[in-house]
């Protein structure tokens, strides 16, 4: 190029050098993990591991994914393996337990957060393995476990590989229903109160249609219902016990994942710490309230920490981890775990049980991951899938009066 010293020529080659180098270490390390999910599999041809496929047929693509779901274990010579499918009278615990009495050693829950919920419940505790291919609404486990959420096959891929974490799993306990009726599991969030009723007050079929947005129409009819008042009583992190009298709120929740699509709820929530997110939500003075609540969410899902935004006035968004949870109210209020509602009732608690649930992953995190695999199928690390990784720490927790 004319008028261009030679020292500008090397400088811009040297450049372009850079790039190119950049972009084929980019493109080597995609190839080289996509050789890995290939290998992974293809390392199974002999896997002797029983697979029990727990499906959710009232899903709009659930035959067109059995039919799928089959040729991927055919092709990849998955011979034990079998299907089974929820009822209105057959939840994922009820068939998770038939899983079991057939000798399955990995409950694949194909289907939303319910059917992972109930079939994890099952898999809890026990040296068995859950695999998930989400097909749901709002798939939120499989999102904070960086499990694929739009891609089948690299959901079967992970659910099929070997390479587990061990998670946390919740408890909510309704402690004035009867014995059969009182506890149960949850993933993500559980909740009693305002949350309980925008679920609970949501369209199926407009769920269907708009996905989790659906939800905000549900919110919009109890905005102004009234709030609920109760003693609340937590043990904190350290173990210490703190109780609170006659405290006013619109919403308490219990986070084991804090990330739902768009906004993060709880930031600071993470699956294998041991420990819950509570967080209590309230707001006054009508609407403004309720903005500036909402952006308190906004605020804190872009600073990735728990906190209000400066500008609030009208809301309470106040957190605090501990290992649980217990609420008194004066009078009875609705209840949802993962997004299910399991009744009213005026006493309540929350609890975790550390670690004590393995899930299939696509990489592996931090130095207490589950790097052994599963006891039925041997060792061989993860798929990785994801680049996602989590992080906490205690905050601090003052309870509104």
């Amino acid at each position: 190029m004319k008028g261009m010293s030679t020292t500008a020529l090397i400088v811009i080659a040297s450049i372009a050098a850079v790039i190119v180098l950049i972009v084929a270490a980019i493109l080597g390390i995609r190839a080289y993990r996509r050789h890995r999910v290939t290998q992974a599999v293809e390392q199974r041809d002999k896997d002797r591991v029983h697979y029990a496929f727990i499906i959710n047929p009232s899903k709009p693509q659930a035959a067109e994914l059995r039919q799928h779901i089959q040729e991927f274990c055919e092709r990849k010579k998955l011979t034990q393996v079998e299907f089974i499918d929820t009822q209105l009278d057959k939840d994922g615990r009820a068939c998770g337990l038939e899983a079991l009495e057939h000798g399955a050693d990995v409950l694949i829950a194909v289907g939303g957060d319910g059917t992972v919920r109930t079939v994890a419940s099952v898999v809890s505790g026990t040296e068995h393995t859950l695999g998930i291919i989400p097909i749901g609404t709002g798939n939120l486990f499989a999102r904070n476990m960086g499990i694929p959420i739009d891609d089948v096959d690299a959901a079967l891929t992970v659910a099929t590989s070997h390479g587990s974490q061990q998670v946390d799993m919740g408890r909510l306990s309704m402690l004035d229903r009867p014995e059969n009726e009182r506890e149960h599991a949850f993933l993500i969030i559980a909740g009693i109160g305002f949350d309980a009723l925008m679920i609970d007050d949501t369209n199926p079929e407009l769920k269907k249609s708009i996905s989790w947005l659906a939800y905000f129409v549900g919110a919009v009819r109890h905005l102004f219902s009234p709030k609920y008042r109760g003693t609340i009583t937590m043990t904190g992190a350290d173990g210490e016990i703190h109780s609170s009298k006659s405290v006013a709120f619109r919403t308490f929740m219990a986070g084991n994942c804090g990330q739902i699509p768009v906004v993060s709820l709880m930031p600071e929530a993470v699956y294998d710490d041991g420990l819950l997110d509570f967080e209590l939500i309230d707001t006054s003075g009508g609407i403004i309230g309720w903005a500036n609540l909402f952006g308190d969410v906004l605020h804190q899902t872009v600073v990735g920490k728990p906190g209000q935004s400066p500008l609030s006035t009208n809301s309470t968004l106040d957190q605090i981890q501990g290992i649980s949870a217990e609420i008194e109210l004066e009078r009875k209020a609705l209840a949802q775990v993962d997004g299910d509602i399991v009744g009213e009732t005026k006493r309540i608690r929350f609890d975790v049980d550390r670690k004590a649930l393995r899930v299939r992953v696509p990489q592996l995190e931090g130095p207490e991951a589950d790097s052994t695999g599963d006891s039925a199928d041997g060792a061989e690390g993860s798929i990785d899938v994801s680049d996602e990784t989590a992080d906490s720490s205690p905050q601090e927790f003052a309870v509104a009066k």
